[in-house]
């Protein structure tokens, strides 16, 4: 009988997706340990900040897009004190 041999693999975040009925991109950010954070962002948000589609047809594609900025949102909230799950606002992402 073959040997099976125990590979550790780092835990991958799920892929983002768009909540047609809140308008919204749910996502998963990486806070270590293995461990994800849920998160939001509404396309009108999307739309005002990133220049997204207002329809919410590119939400996906253009969370993809900033995803390293929105992750920083949501991390920052975490670290202000916010609890999960953390559901971004125009101010969160604001230009500085």
């Amino acid at each position: 009988m073959p040997e099976m041999t125990n590979i550790p693999t780092e835990p991958r975040t799920p892929d983002p997706l768009f909540h047609a009925d809140s308008g919204a991109v749910r996502f998963w950010v990486p806070i270590g340990d293995g461990r994800f954070v849920g998160a939001t962002i509404s396309k009108e948000t999307l739309h005002y900040r990133f220049q997204a589609s207002l329809d919410g047809s590119d939400a996906v594609r253009t969370y993809a897009a900033h995803q390293e900025e929105i992750d920083g949102a949501v991390r920052r909230r975490l670290a202000g004190g916010s609890i999960e799950p953390i559901m971004l606002r125009e101010y969160d992402v604001k230009r500085h």
